[in-house]
């Protein structure tokens, strides 16, 4: 598969078809918006919100939420914000989602028959890494969510003047729906 990847990108590249896509690293719209890496969204939440190259910094994780206040996300959106000129945040859940209900156990099971050694998990354990609550899922999209929205607004390194909202995109339909303010 990665061969036909690299095929077509040779191509793609030759042929010139990046020109269409060329635009600055700053955000025409000045959003920047947190999503879920679901494959249903790649092309859906785009067409969705009528979003195009160049329109927002879109940064997606598994669940599309944010579960610490210093990690990636919260690093990049700070970037987006003093760097790239973002100005308002939209955190984005959709239905269906995966992470949700995603047992730790059960991923720690899969790693181990992926031939990860129980020595190996105990050693990360043992260095202070809490695998059973950094691979649990979510009970709650919406909960997951608002709960985002919470963290970033009141992250201290967040400016008060930036505008932070939380919704719910159907998988299927692409329709977004604001969480209750």
């Amino acid at each position: 598969m990665r061969e036909e990847i690299k095929k077509h990108n040779e191509k793609f590249v030759a042929e010139e078809c990046y020109k269409p896509f060329v635009t600055s690293k700053y955000p025409d719209k000045k959003i920047a918006i947190v999503t879920c890496m679901d494959t249903r969204l790649v092309e859906l939440l785009p067409a969705a919100l009528g979003i195009k190259n160049g329109d927002v910094k879109m940064i997606k994780n598994a669940g599309g939420v944010i579960t610490d206040p210093w990690d990636s996300t919260l690093r990049s959106l700070l970037v987006g914000i003093y760097e790239l000129g973002v100005e308002e945040i939209m955190i984005i859940g959709h239905t269906g989602c995966g992470v949700e209900g995603m047992e730790a156990s059960e991923m720690i099971h899969l790693m181990e028959k992926r031939g990860i050694s129980p020595e190996t998990i105990s050693l990360i354990e043992r260095c202070g890494i809490d695998l059973k609550k950094w691979l649990t899922g979510f009970e709650d999209t919406a909960k997951a969510v608002a709960d985002s929205v919470e963290l970033v607004k009141n992250h201290p390194l967040i400016p008060a003047d930036v505008k932070v909202d939380g919704y719910i995109m159907d998988s299927t339909t692409g329709k977004l729906q604001a969480l209750a303010e």
